[in-house]
């Protein structure tokens, strides 16, 4: 798996279970929901994310290698 598809799969998991606890625990979950988001906006504008640089740290590559 490439650091692009592990963002994905985080941010999406990230945001179902704090949907998920929004609803089932406490409407304060839903600004998690709300963080997750503004990260994922604000990366599209600085190209630059605090998960994909950990993703990095722990060696996972950038892309797929061929063969």
């Amino acid at each position: 798996m490439t650091i692009n598809e592990s963002l994905r799969a985080i941010a999406g998991t990230f945001i179902l279970i704090s949907v998920a606890l929004g609803w089932f625990v406490s409407p304060y979950w839903y600004l998690f929901t709300a963080f997750v988001g503004l990260n994922l906006l604000q990366s599209a504008f600085t190209k630059w994310c605090p998960m994909i640089a950990l993703l990095r740290k722990v060696g996972l590559p950038e892309t797929r290698s061929c063969g």
